[in-house]
């Protein structure tokens, strides 16, 4: 069994629609300050492009936790 993170943080862009961007593995002691300043330092130095314009605002940050079981392992 093998378990896997990543950090997800969720923008929005300048045409009011979500962009993800996912982080694999992030640090287990991560704070919701180390995320929103990450989030707003990525929307401030405008670091991402996205179809639909700039990243403008914070929508949602979450950690994903992935568990894979091998049923048949070859």
């Amino acid at each position: 069994m093998a378990v896997t993170k990543r950090l997800e943080m969720r923008f929005r862009n300048a045409a009011g629609r979500t962009v993800t961007i996912s982080v694999p593995d992030p640090r287990d002691d991560l704070t919701v300050a180390d995320v929103e300043t990450a989030m707003n330092t990525i929307i401030s130095k405008n670091v991402f492009n996205s179809s639909g314009g700039d990243l403008v605002t914070i929508a949602s940050a979450r950690i994903v936790e992935r568990v894979t079981t091998d049923i048949i392992e070859g």
